[in-house]
């Protein structure tokens, strides 16, 4: 058990009720299916014995179903202790019923969040499971309410003694032992079999019969005669034989096994008694409760006014709208509660709905108890409401120094004109009469609905005491105890009620986090609503946001969420997530979201979603679909980069002449993937860059020239490095241009720079040849060329695309600064319909080192700062940066698509990582400021790490192989782009090293067709010229 999460074989839970298996069972499968519980454990809620058989009872008990449930699967017939060799099997006593929780101590909640747990809920006892076990010693013996000397010799050297807690380990071996003794009288009586099989029931308990007996300082004569303080002793003569007994086979079946304790010097245990005080200071963080520091004032709740929460209180699974006013050491959880509302100190509110809110203004509610339980009686469901009071002593008797509401009984009698008649019938002797049993809380009234102003008149109002109309009114009410009570709490309810509580909450947190651009992510909430089947009120939410959002960044992100929802509604069947989102049934609502109008096309998309949630496949197309949906707004926000691009007019360039553009490649440096729209207009973004010579050449490059022909001819070349591959077009219809949002298809990229020019009018009555005439005399031909591969991770297609639009301005009689065109490639790319952020345009459309930043706002704009360096470090950088080509491809959309969804599922790593590139991209340009070669590379080696953990998969194995032999000859490397393949750029420790490290390489295996590139920063950046004759590239 040293290190690591356990994974569980079985997990057993006891309870004492019947009723309550069911219930306790959803409970179980739901933390199952969340993820907490492991690997698919065996799940089983077990109904004690009946009989009172204790806690050791119910542990033998609760191992013999277990081995049971094994062996079955196991194939055997029999029950069989072999079952247990491999298992780990995590046994949780429910225990005795619990005044302040109606499901019970293990399901009292905690007001603990877990940001980073895979589905959001609420942190109950159960979930809180002991990890930690610290020293180790041999347990000597166990006290119970010892006399003081004893327990003085049990002081360690911190001055502490070591009290037991309740966890318990078995070995498999000690466990079999244990299992064995299930078939030996008296203890068979322990279990459901020998129950079942007429054995008189014996209670034996896990401490002072089956622990004790192995602990080293105890005798068998002790021990067997019980002769011990705790240990107890039958009422005749019958049961105490039956007891020694019983004592007698767990010493001959234990007594070798070696008891031993973890003992955890500075942890604490807190015991929930009946003590209304000792339950409020458990939630509420206070110095004496260790675990209080991680307590927080608001868990899984919605508070309009936060700010009327005083200190030193809590607020769990509740929604407090309006004026709420909660003052220190008081708790509230499930309520929905409206003000204005004033809860004093030291108060503990539960189960209390909205229209309880009325009532309880009325009283001052300061040191009291009030609470709302759901009950079955005789099949009808009700609330019930009990009142107490946080000090009172709900076991003593009323003869006693006891209380009720803080106040004696006879005060109490004598503020409300009760009478020790109403509350205790003549058969309970004044000796047993004390708050447990006193008929004090009204369940059905004859005539009128009960309230929780039915038990709030008993506390008597600030302006009247309590008066005869109210008091005929409890009077005439069928009351019960809270003894009574007990038996009819129906925990099914309860559970699911609260569930209900924490959903509508959860809404209220959806739209807030939307609303306030927070990064908390959803994704939890939204697994846990797909996991316990609320996703129809999460998407209705969720539609709610998107249609009301003005802005479409919050409208992308909650149509980003409904995704979400459908995919985790799949259960991880139907497919990929990523795919095509072009089916026609979805195209009016895109229609109506080009055209901006979000609520149409919001109430359209979640009018076709209703057809598409019956199977996984057709909810993952969904969820493609929505995806696609988020894109068309996440296109309309970049769009308004347009803004930015300022055109002038320029005389047309001669018929025939042609226009050429060569550009030099970009490697980014650091900081990439936070210029990634929405990423980059949400969180801002920073981007360091250089521009560079590929083996002294400019690699990319455009060509354009008027042509006579009212047509427009295209032709492409790319990739020297794997094969060249030429793609040529004519284009003489507008219909052979609508394809230009299809990335895929043949001169798409060309097609769109044609229409983001205005070049070409798609939505114009006149023809392609009427609009080429009329404006230029003539058609357009073009020309694009790469000597780089396709997914070399240098920025090719964002630079081909600034190269193009460049030479096509030109072409068409306008000139433009590198600005514009910066945002003009933007704008292209969302028109292509390929995504994609700044930084390569910025990379290889402007010359040297530079850092590119955008600000977290619209409209997006990108602002480029030049990078000056010192006078000789420009040389230095040449001799000491390589290119290494892997010899591997990759497609960056693959990618892409997956950083954008966990973007907008603001998934903490990735939120922290955002913050981590721009950091380090503003590090790395002081690196540059400062010539200093190590803290460059130093940077290089943290981006590489931050490209990985934003991208999971973007490391091939034979790239991981290079970066680690080259990795002692290099101050740094990485990636270049998104990863996956491509070029590795290194930065060396020895300058002019190509040849170093081509031997290197060749000496290492599994890498592939590689080959070693150099590179020079270009200072000049991308070029023009007006050609005097035909040229190729």
């Amino acid at each position: 058990m040293a290190g690591g999460e356990v994974d569980w074989t079985v997990i057993v839970l006891t309870c004492q009720h019947k009723d309550s298996v069911f219930a306790f069972q959803k409970e179980l499968e739901v933390r199952r299916d969340r993820g907490s519980l492991g690997r698919q454990p065996i799940l089983l809620t077990v109904e004690d014995p009946k009989g009172q058989v204790g806690s050791g009872g119910a542990t033998l008990n609760a191992l013999l179903v277990a081995a049971e449930h094994l062996s079955a699967r196991a194939g055997y017939t029999v029950v069989t202790s072999d079952v247990l060799q491999k298992a780990w099997i995590l046994i949780l006593h429910m225990g005795r019923d619990f005044l302040f929780d109606d499901c019970s101590r293990a399901f009292t909640c905690l007001p603990l969040e877990e940001p980073a747990a895979p589905a959001e809920a609420l942190t109950c006892n159960l979930d809180s499971l002991l990890a930690t076990l610290m020293h180790q010693g041999v347990v000597q013996d166990i006290f119970y309410q010892s006399p003081e000397d004893q327990i003085r010799q049990c002081v360690g050297p911190d001055g502490k003694v070591p009290l037991v807690c309740g966890v318990v380990f078995f070995s498999s071996e000690a466990a079999e032992q244990l299992l064995a003794t299930h078939v030996i009288p008296p203890l068979d009586a322990c279990t459901y079999m020998g129950l079942d099989s007429g054995a008189p029931a014996i209670q034996l308990s896990l401490f002072f019969d089956i622990l004790l007996c192995m602990a080293q300082g105890v005798s068998e004569e002790a021990f067997v005669k019980g002769q011990r303080p705790g240990m107890g002793s039958g009422d005749n003569v019958q049961e105490a034989g039956a007891e020694r007994s019983a004592r007698s086979v767990l010493w001959k079946a234990l007594r070798a096994v070696p008891l031993t304790m973890a003992y955890i010097p500075e942890g604490c245990y807190d015991y929930m008694t009946m003590s209304a005080s000792d339950h409020i200071r458990h939630l509420t963080p206070h110095p004496g409760n260790a675990r209080s520091r991680f307590f927080r004032k608001v868990a899984h709740s919605h508070v309009a006014e936060p700010q009327l929460l005083a200190e030193g209180c809590s607020v769990t699974n509740s929604l407090l709208e309006g004026a709420v006013k909660v003052g220190p050491g008081s708790v509230i959880q499930h309520c929905h509660l409206k003000g204005p509302l004033e809860i004093h100190t030291g108060c503990l509110l539960t189960g209390l709905d909205v229209v309880s809110s009325v009532a309880l203004r009325s009283y001052l509610l300061r040191d009291v108890v009030v609470q709302g339980h759901t009950v079955r009686l005789r099949g009808i469901p009700c609330k019930v409401f009990t009142l107490s009071g946080h000090h009172d002593d709900w076991q003593s008797t009323a003869e006693e120094s006891s209380t009720y509401l803080n106040m004696p009984w006879n005060e109490f009698f004598l503020h409300t004109g009760i009478r020790s008649h109403d509350l205790w019938s003549p058969d309970i002797p004044s000796s047993r009469r004390c708050l447990l049993n006193a008929c004090l809380f009204p369940v059905l009234h004859a005539s009128e609905p009960l309230g929780v102003g039915d038990v709030l008149w008993l506390l008597g109002s600030p302006l009247s005491p309590p008066g005869a109309e109210q008091l005929q009114r409890w009077r005439t009410s069928w009351r019960m105890s809270w003894e009574e009570l007990q038996g009819s709490l129906d925990q099914e309810a309860e559970l699911a009620a609260r569930r209900a509580t924490f959903f509508l909450q959860a809404q209220s947190k959806t739209k807030r986090v939307l609303m306030e651009h927070s990064n908390c992510s959803l994704l939890p909430l939204i697994r846990s609503a797909a996991l316990e089947g609320y996703h129809k009120a999460m998407l209705e939410t969720l539609d709610q946001v998107a249609s009301m959002a003005r802005d479409p960044g919050v409208a992308a992100r909650s149509l980003a969420c409904i995704a979400d929802l459908l995919g985790c509604l799949a259960k991880g069947e139907g497919g990929l997530r990523s795919g095509p989102a072009a089916n026609a049934a979805w195209a009016q609502a895109f229609q109506h979201l080009e055209k901006g109008d979000i609520p149409e096309g919001v109430k359209e998309l979640a009018k076709e979603r209703k057809k598409w949630l019956d199977r996984p496949v057709l909810l993952v197309r969904a969820a493609r679909h929505y995806e696609g949906a988020e894109q068309i707004l996440v296109r309309q926000a970049v769009m308004s980069s347009c803004q930015f691009i300022s055109l002038r007019q320029a005389t047309l360039p001669p018929m025939g002449r042609w226009l050429r553009v060569a550009c030099p490649a970009r490697i980014d440096l650091s900081g990439g993937w936070s210029d990634t729209p929405p990423i980059t207009y949400e969180h801002g973004g920073a981007v360091v860059d250089l521009a560079v010579l590929v083996d002294g050449h400019r690699p990319i490059g455009a060509q354009a020239r008027r042509i006579a022909e009212p047509e427009l001819r295209l032709v492409s070349s790319s990739g020297r490095l794997e094969g060249e591959m030429v793609v040529e077009l004519v284009c003489r219809d507008l219909e052979d241009l609508r394809d230009y949002c299809q990335p895929h298809a043949p001169g798409a990229l060309l097609k769109a720079a044609l229409i983001c020019t205005h070049i070409v009018d798609l939505a114009s009555q006149n023809s392609l040849r009427e609009q080429l005439m009329e404006h230029f005399g003539g058609g357009f031909e073009l020309r694009t060329w790469s000597r780089l591969p396709h997914g070399s991770g240098l920025g090719t297609s964002s630079i081909l695309a600034g190269a193009v639009m460049a030479s096509l301005y030109q072409a068409s009689g306008h000139s433009t600064s590198v600005e514009s065109l910066i945002h003009a490639v933007l704008h292209l790319e969302q028109v292509l319909t390929t995504g994609g952020g700044w930084q390569d345009q910025v990379g290889g459309l402007v010359p040297g080192l530079k850092i590119g930043r955008s600000k977290p706002q619209l409209p997006l704009k990108v602002e480029v700062e030049q990078i000056t360096v010192p006078e000789s470090f420009m040389h230095t950088l040449n001799e000491h940066l390589l290119l290494v080509y892997t010899g591997k491809t990759r497609l960056a959309r693959n990618l892409l698509q997956d950083v954008l969804r966990n973007w907008y599922a603001r998934l903490p790593t990735i939120v922290q990582n955002a913050s981590a590139l721009v950091n380090n991209a503003e590090e790395c340009a002081q690196a540059l400021r400062q010539g200093n070669l190590a803290l460059l590379g130093k940077c290089m080696n943290h981006y590489w790490l931050q490209k990985k953990n934003m991208a999971p998969g973007c490391e091939p194995l034979a790239v991981r192989r290079m970066m680690e032999v080259l990795q002692p000859h290099v101050y740094g490397q990485s990636m270049a782009g998104a990863g996956g393949g491509g070029f590795l750029y290194v930065l060396t420790k020895e300058p002019r090293n190509q040849e170093a490290l081509q031997r290197i390489l060749m000496e290492t295996e599994g890498l592939g067709n590689f080959s070693i590139h150099t590179v020079k920063v270009d200072t000049a950046g991308f070029q023009m010229q007006l050609l005097e004759e035909d040229w190729e590239p």
